[in-house]
């Protein structure tokens, strides 16, 4: 098992003890630092039969983020430091469970104030770099979770090389997640949503390769292998495909996902199939786009809990779509107001529907459908003091056939965001 605490000790001891000559070029001279604040107000209201009537929290966070440059010579060594802060503004014990705060399992109250402090050594050579501590993938088979107040971060160490024009390679092993709402780490489990895997199996390792080809211009292919020791891996092909078309872009994204059970499968079996593909056209400041998937197999997608799939309907707000034997697709509008002399403003709606779901049947058996509206604002300030501040305001509502003792029916949902940040130098 990797050590991560130990390497990144070894390479900080040496860039302190390092000639002068070797470190100041590009350690100190190409190094940044830049502070986020970041307020969120979540509120989930259910409207359906259900145990709990709302969860409602309101915090603030703060995000240090500190990269430093590498030194010089053929191969460079650096580090990065990442602090984060979650503080409440507004919880109560019968509205927590919004990932934005840790809760007390003694109280069952949102604890007052949360934090944590990261550490990653990082190496390069040509163009090939080598991170090692907490990690942050944002790769198709793990994206960690930046959907919360404070970000989902990794143990591990993860390598990504571009010394082939046209290639971008990814490889890495993890072996402990930090959630969202967390303040330490734990081993790693799989996301079991209504009981659909056993959410408690745990996995030392998490090990994935995988990379992007640029083919043309316009054609870009990808694939990915990803397996959690002893309960699922995971292989994932796509390509995107951008192509002028009249006066406007169409771009075309397919996305395949293979999984199944890893070694003894202790989260149970796994074995699905989701093939998904995307349409988006772009004239001027409009963007329609229409896609939709289809799973197949035995069981729903699987990926490490907490962090966001992959999959055509990512970044939903209150469900994935990914059940087993799901039939999902959507229509979505973006517009940007910049064509009406409003830099910085923009807009998107958005309708999605799952149906031929395959649930057990205390959760409503075959034939279950989902659906979800999604309207979001967000506006950036263009100059002046505070340029960059961004507030963004997004509205949900999702409705479900399920049995009542399924974790949702029905609820409508707001999310409020103000960001800033701060480049300290």
């Amino acid at each position: 098992m990797l050590n991560s605490k130990k390497i990144t000790a070894s390479l900080l001891l040496f860039l302190v003890t390092a000639p002068h000559n070797l470190k100041a070029a590009g350690f100190i001279d190409d190094s940044h630092g830049t502070l986020m604040f970041r307020n969120f107000y979540f509120d989930r209201d259910y409207k359906g039969e259900t145990n709990v009537s709302a969860r409602r929290e309101w915090a603030q966070g703060l995000i240090l983020n500190i990269k430093s440059g590498f030194t010089e010579g053929p191969i460079g060594f650096g580090l990065d430091m990442q602090g984060m802060w979650g503080i409440k503004l507004d919880s109560s014990r019968d509205r927590v469970g919004t990932n934005l705060l840790p809760v007390d399992r003694h109280s069952g109250k949102a604890q007052d104030e949360y934090g944590e402090i990261g550490l990653t050594g990082k190496i390069r050579y040509s163009k090939t770099e080598f991170y090692i501590g907490t990690v942050a993938p944002q790769l198709p088979i793990l994206i960690s979770s930046p959907a919360r107040l404070l970000w989902q971060t990794f143990k591990g160490g993860y390598i990504q090389s571009q010394d082939i024009q046209g290639l971008s390679l990814h490889t890495g092993y993890l072996n402990r997640m930090n959630q969202r709402d967390s303040t330490d780490y734990q081993k790693l489990t799989i996301a079991a949503p209504n009981g659909r895997f056993n959410g408690a199996a745990e996995s030392d390792e998490f090990i994935f390769f995988g990379g992007d080809y640029k083919y043309s211009p316009e054609l870009t292919l990808s694939y990915f292998h990803a397996r959690l020791d002893e309960i699922y891996q995971q292989n994932y092909f796509s390509f995107i495909h951008q192509k002028k078309i009249g006066p406007g872009e169409l771009k075309t994204e397919f996305r395949y996902f293979i999984s199944d059970e890893d070694g003894t499968g202790k989260a149970g079996s796994v074995d699905n199939q989701n093939v998904g593909l995307a349409f988006s056209y772009s004239l001027g400041s409009h963007r329609l786009t229409l896609s939709g998937h289809l799973l197949s197999g035995d069981t729903a997608m699987p990926y490490i809990a907490a962090s966001e799939p992959h999959t055509i309907s990512e970044y939903a707000l209150s469900s994935e779509f990914i059940n087993n034997d799901e039939h999902y697709w959507n229509i979505r509008y973006d517009y940007n107001f910049a064509a009406l002399g409003i830099p910085g403003l923009r807009a998107m709606l958005r309708f999605m529907k799952g149906t031929n779901i395959n649930l057990p049947e205390r959760l409503g058996g075959k034939n279950q459908s989902e659906t979800e509206r999604d309207i979001e604002v967000a506006y950036a300030l263009q100059s002046g003091p505070l340029k960059g501040l961004a507030l963004r305001v997004r509205n949900a509502r999702y409705q479900n056939s399920f049995a009542p003792n399924a974790s949702t029916r029905d609820d409508n949902e707001t999310r409020i965001n103000l960001d800033y940040t701060w480049k300290i130098w």
